[in-house]
């Protein structure tokens, strides 16, 4: 006798930061039970060169600036926090170890629902940085600026 086993995928990762939510990938992984694991999560991909004259950086956000005073942490912790705090996963790239410790130092603090929501309403649903969808090596290269 043959068995099969049916197995769904427990993580799916989404480019996911406050600007760019894709909150419809979100709700169709809850809806199978899957966790949304965020890539890009503070939204680095965002500050790339050559994506658009009128980028900003999360970073600079004055929304997650205030919600990171009134918690004495960084515009980058809050927004891994925010992602905590919602059910994602959250992987950040860094190849600096200061800011590889201070990823993992959010545990220590949660944001109110109201910071929560004010972090939410940042999401301008537009893709910072290449679409994957159009995204090719040949025209754009591999090159990781910050790699």
């Amino acid at each position: 006798m043959v068995r099969f086993l049916l197995l769904s995928a427990v993580a799916r990762p989404v480019r996911r930061c406050p600007y760019f939510q894709q909150t419809a990938a979100q709700a169709a992984n809850k809806k199978h039970s899957i966790v949304t694991q965020a890539w890009s999560p503070i939204g680095g991909i965002t500050f790339y060169p050559g994506w658009g004259e009128d980028r900003r950086s999360t970073l600079d956000d004055p929304t997650i600036g205030e919600i990171a005073e009134k918690h004495s942490k960084t515009p980058a912790q809050v927004m891994l926090r925010w992602h905590l705090d919602q059910g994602r996963q959250a992987i950040p790239k860094s190849t600096n170890p200061a800011r590889i410790a201070e990823n993992l130092d959010v545990l220590g603090f949660e944001l109110t629902a109201d910071e929560l929501a004010a972090i939410d309403a940042l999401d301008t649903g537009v893709r910072g940085g290449p679409d994957p969808e159009s995204f090719t090596i040949t025209e754009h290269g591999a090159e990781i600026p910050e790699a």
